[in-house]
């Protein structure tokens, strides 16, 4: 039986990213970069105003107050897009709006708020408040200089990120494919929601809530019919799951019991089994396999264990498919508000709810099969064995809202 961070490494060392492929900058928020990008322009392009006002020599303007203002010719006005042909000079100053670029001449910029123009001549403009050199200008290349690294390979396009690339001119990304997740679950008393329950039966859920850990991290879920508790039909579904995905993702079927057929429709496949058991509770059985170059995620069928051992050990796997550098789910501190026990041998992962003050809340009964606990919880704290955590204590909580 396996640690979890061996689990993930054994995992981690058979996957290379997808071929890449390129795509609008527009289609590429969610994705992960193939190439490293560089800038090939100045951000700002132009030193250019930060304030609709009056481009001016800060030298005119020292001391002016509202009731001692100093006199300023207009000379021209400077849209945003548009140049100015002259030169500020002593005693002139130009209509300047936001983003506009700065006159020739001009060193600072007055704000609207403190000028008024003459009511008898428009073309005399009155500065009630000082300015000093600089002021009010953003300058060529503050931001991003050209030649300047922006991203690298394996990094995440966020919306930020595909800003900053359109703002350098950037209208194309080569990024990782998106790997292709099949969704399988095995058991003769499943049935889809929606559908009448017979006696012995329950509703399935565990492919909904995999498809949407599945569609957060970037991948893209296929779900199959549900597979009833035979060898042959296990064998069918899987054949066909591997020849249209990616990976494949079983949910049930993975324990020692006389219904678990996944590891033997896998081996039966040509599938090599890489193991089968790790040292977490919730959900010790889960199953790693590959089938050529695909592979084969197999979870417990009860659903906090499903999708707890999901998220630990399959996500970091489909990020890294998809060229992902940083594939370990985020964290943060918070305070228990209540102890947690763990009596058990192996590393339990306590489901919580977090507030605004970062206060961690245990969210109930904490067995596998408890999926009202699992649906308010934030995110997971990692009690090791034989350990308790008291009320107050400073825990890390382990987020998958992310």
């Amino acid at each position: 039986m396996l640690e979890l961070e061996e689990a993930v490494e054994n995992i981690l060392s058979q996957i290379e990213p997808l071929p890449p492929e390129t795509v609008s900058l527009s289609n590429a928020h969610g994705r992960y970069s193939a190439q490293p990008f560089v800038s090939g322009v100045d951000l700002p392009p132009f030193d250019n105003s930060a304030m609709d006002g009056y481009a001016v020599l800060a030298s005119d303007v020292v001391a002016p107050t509202s009731d001692h203002p100093v006199l300023l010719r207009l000379t021209g006005k400077v849209a945003a897009g548009e140049t100015f042909a002259g030169t500020i000079t002593p005693g002139t100053c130009v209509r300047i709006f936001t983003g506009s670029p700065l006159p020739p001449g001009a060193d600072a910029v007055v704000m609207q708020e403190d000028t008024r123009v003459d009511t008898n001549d428009t073309d005399k403009i009155w500065i009630t408040d000082s300015v000093k050199p600089l002021e009010n200008v953003r300058f060529r290349g503050e931001d991003v200089r050209a030649g300047m690294p922006i991203l690298q390979a394996g990094e995440r396009l966020t919306g930020p990120v595909c800003g900053l690339l359109g703002a350098t001119g950037i209208a194309f990304a080569s990024v990782f494919r998106q790997p292709i997740v099949g969704l399988l679950a095995t058991g003769s008393e499943l049935v889809e929601p929606g559908q009448p329950l017979r006696p012995g039966q329950i509703y399935e859920s565990n492919r909904v809530g995999l498809s949407g850990f599945i569609q957060n991290c970037g991948a893209i879920p296929k779900v199959y019919p549900l597979i009833e508790d035979t060898l042959d039909a296990t064998v069918s579904a899987m054949e066909k799951a591997f020849s249209e995905c990616d990976a494949v993702v079983t949910s049930g079927g993975v324990s020692v019991g006389e219904f678990d057929f996944v590891k033997a429709a896998f081996e039966r496949l040509g599938g090599e089994l890489s193991f089968w058991k790790v040292a977490i509770k919730p959900g010790k059985p889960f199953v790693f396999g590959r089938l050529n170059n695909k592979f084969l995620f197999g979870v417990p069928g009860n659903p906090v264990s499903a999708l707890v051992t999901f998220f630990l050990l399959a996500r970091p796997a489909l990020l890294r498919l998809q060229g992902a550098v940083k594939v370990r789910p985020l964290s943060h501190p918070a305070i228990l508000t209540m102890p947690i026990h763990n009596k058990g041998d192996r590393r339990h992962f306590v489901r919580v709810a977090v507030d605004e003050e970062a206060n961690a809340h245990p969210t109930g009964i904490q067995a596998s099969h408890i999926l009202s606990s699992l649906a308010k919880a934030d995110g997971l704290v990692d009690v090791p064995p034989r350990t308790e955590f008291r009320q107050g204590s400073a825990v890390r909580v382990i987020r998958w809202d992310q």
